[in-house]
């Protein structure tokens, strides 16, 4: 498999170098395997660390990820580490993955967007704590939400939230179950500069939350809404498939007149026109219309070139990938602002 491997590798790594700059503190992708003809893999960029997601089964492939590690560090010197993340293994080890080049301590910690800063815990999870797919939302919501309120549901490490306050939102709170990714939000805040009040990092149950905000009738300018793919906590249900105008019936409420309901959508089998359609007839009621659709970053695998080989499970369109965001615009017939 390595000269095959190799093949590929080495002009998807090359293909970035007209997408992005790459520098010692950003972060994007350097091979999106499943359009890119390895469906196993997934190859990110974090400063100066390598993050390899293999998917080939609970054991994983080493001997790919060390195919992948040399070929990055030729292509990209400065590299220091490399964290194999095997994300099927059973255990939890093995998913939140091992240093296969340097030392745990040469794992990045911090990466930059623009001005904005993120705190990274590489090896916290199964995932890198930064999801490179919504780069494009974080810097939409940099440029249009300066003095608003935001609520950022599902916040995981608050990504999208500090986005938001780099604005500079005048206020945001973050919700999530995950005490640990909240603390990550913190620790973002403190990167950029921005005071840390507790009480905006709420550790809870998204539908708990919004459900006390009703009732107490909290407004926001913005309400982010970037739910995994499925959870079922007695509270609430999410599912991206079926659910998702069901999930915003939950939290368009909370949404000042005039305000945005940001809505992301990551279901992999989930047709892009299916999911216009269940927005363009929920917003047919009156309350709201679909202001904008938003993509991934082209190194995030939606405008590959040569190096493109396969194709979505489920047509994305109108979306170009199958993170399909939506900005939409919210009409309340109270008119209510947030007070």
């Amino acid at each position: 498999m390595t000269p095959a491997l190799e093949a590929l590798l080495v002009p998807a790594f090359a293909a970035r170098a007209g997408l992005v700059e790459p520098k010692h503190d950003t972060a994007f992708r350097a091979f999106h395997g499943f359009l890119e003809g390895a469906p196993e893999l997934a190859v990110d960029v974090y400063g100066t660390s390598l993050v390899v997601h293999d998917h080939a089964g609970p054991e994983g492939d080493e001997a790919a990820a060390q195919t992948v590690a040399r070929i990055a560090r030729e292509t990209w010197p400065w590299l220091r580490a490399v964290l194999w993340k095997v994300r099927r293994s059973p255990s939890r080890e093995g998913r939140a993955g091992r240093v296969i080049v340097g030392e745990a301590g040469d794992l990045a910690r911090r990466v930059r967007e623009g001005t904005v800063r993120h705190a990274l815990a590489l090896a916290a999870g199964k995932d890198a704590t930064l999801y490179l797919d919504t780069r494009l939302l974080r810097q939409h919501l940099t440029a249009t939400l300066a003095g608003a309120t935001v609520l950022n549901a599902f916040a995981y490490t608050g990504s999208l939230g500090v986005a938001a306050r780099a604005a500079p939102a005048r206020h945001v709170v973050h919700v999530d179950k995950n005490r640990e990714a909240l603390n990550l939000a913190k620790a973002s805040y403190a990167l950029n500069g921005f005071p840390v009040s507790r009480a905006d990092f709420l550790a809870e149950d998204v539908f708990t939350a919004a459900g006390r905000m009703r009732r107490q009738g909290t407004l926001f300018d913005a309400v982010i809404v970037d739910p995994p793919f499925f959870s079922d906590t007695g509270a609430g249900r999410v599912d991206l498939v079926a659910g998702t105008t069901r999930l915003l019936d939950k939290m368009r409420p909370l949404v000042a007149d005039g305000g945005a309901l940001v809505v992301v959508n990551n279901a992999l089998f989930l047709p892009g026109a299916e999911l216009a359609s269940a927005l363009e007839a929920a917003c047919a009621g009156g309350w709201g219309e679909i202001e904008q659709l938003i993509g991934v970053p082209e190194d995030f695998g939606s405008g590959q070139g040569a190096t493109r080989v396969g194709a979505w499970p489920a047509d994305p369109a109108p979306w170009a990938h199958s993170t399909k965001i939506a900005i939409l615009r919210v009409k309340r017939k109270d008119g209510r602002k947030v007070g």
